[in-house]
């Protein structure tokens, strides 16, 4: 027969998960525990060592035990990542902070590229479903559109399987949680920041089917509306997925070639998605014969490597480092305790560089 403590281990391990099961983190105290199993003090205490020493809780200094969320064999503590792209842009950095915030407490992240394809995200969420994840964190596809694989997200609701958004989510999951910047406010900010410059013509370039373009382009409209000086549609441009995919696979710049030739004259300054397609459009605009910041001015959301690596240093909006990861792991985690764990927008401040000149009359 087993020792009492391990006993009252495994019997704590059955009430630990049903008590996760409605909302409930925090164990008895040591003293309801003895009253509540006819053990002694000692025991008890055994038995806590060996579950926080499984994982399944930890023990907080004058506070009492609390369950991790973590499984007892291990087995199914792993989180799923759906990203567009696991090797681009932002992605790495972010992968890792969220691979090793999530590893620190015992759960093993594993990575799905999407590249922004709805069938593919279809491929993977099936394949989820069959072999389910403790949680899954998911970069939505293509969310300015209507997406026909919600029926997956709401199949992991069903199994009580948290799941949290990650950049931007889809409408049609009100009740999802999602980590996303403040896009539109961010908007705003460059706007204004671009009209203290002296500049009134002011071109755009955002991802039309990306829920993050449409708010960024609203928040940008919006300031230039308030201040009096309203983009006119014919300086706006926008790219798509699968255009973005040819620049990074092929390099194909089409699209930002045309942009310049057909959008951008007669405008002395550009808002572009992100640093990604920035850093793009400033080898394009030299090649066409433009200078930043002498010709024109350039800003971008985004900060990354790419905002330093471009021979111009672009002005961009950034926000603390690591942040992202660090919420989105957090509310991952919260959400397999049972915690309460709510959407949230992080936000923007201005890195001002080289990009970016003052309009001269």
């Amino acid at each position: 027969m087993a020792a009492k403590y391990k006993q009252l281990a495994a019997r704590l391990t059955d009430l630990i998960s049903a008590n996760l099961q409605n909302g409930i983190h925090k164990l008895p105290t040591e003293a309801e525990l003895c009253r509540q199993y006819q053990v002694s003090r000692q025991t008890v205490r055994q038995a806590l060592s060996l579950l926080s020493a499984q994982g399944l809780i930890t023990t907080r200094q004058g506070s009492g035990s609390y369950a991790t969320g973590l499984s007892e064999d291990g087995f199914g503590n792993t989180i799923a990542l759906l990203i567009r792209n696991e090797q681009e842009h932002i992605y790495p950095e972010l992968v890792n902070d969220i691979r090793t915030l999530l590893a620190d407490k015992g759960y093993t992240l594993s990575v799905y590229s999407t590249k922004d394809q709805v069938s593919r995200e279809r491929e993977i969420l099936e394949k989820l479903l069959q072999d389910t994840p403790r949680g899954i964190i998911a970069e939505p596809c293509k969310s300015a559109l209507p997406n026909p694989n919600l029926n997956c997200y709401e199949k992991f609701r069903k199994l009580e399987r948290p799941l949290v958004f990650l950049h931007s989510s889809y409408t049609a999951l009100p009740w999802a949680v999602c980590i996303k910047n403040d896009d539109y406010s961010g908007g705003y900010l460059l706007g204004q920041h671009l009209s203290a410059r002296g500049h009134t013509r002011v071109a755009g370039l955002f991802k039309i089917d990306d829920m993050r373009g449409v708010e960024r382009y609203h928040g940008f409209q919006s300031f230039m509306r308030d201040s009096g000086h309203m983009i006119p549609d014919c300086h706006i441009g926008w790219y798509t997925s699968a255009e973005l995919n040819r620049l990074e696979d092929k390099q194909d710049t089409r699209f930002l070639s045309e942009f310049i030739h057909r959008q951008l004259p007669d405008c002395s300054a550009l808002i572009c998605q992100n640093d990604e397609i920035a850093y793009w459009m400033i080898k394009e605009l030299s090649y066409a014969g433009l200078e930043v910041p002498q010709d024109i001015t350039v800003v971008c959301f985004a900060d990354s490597y790419l905002s330093e690596l471009s021979h111009v240093r672009i002005t961009t909006l950034a926000h603390k480092p690591h942040e992202t990861a660090r919420r989105t792991a957090d509310c991952m985690l919260r959400s397999l305790q049972r915690l309460p764990a709510v959407s949230q927008e992080i936000p923007w401040e201005l890195i001002v560089r080289e990009s970016d000149a003052a309009l001269h009359s």
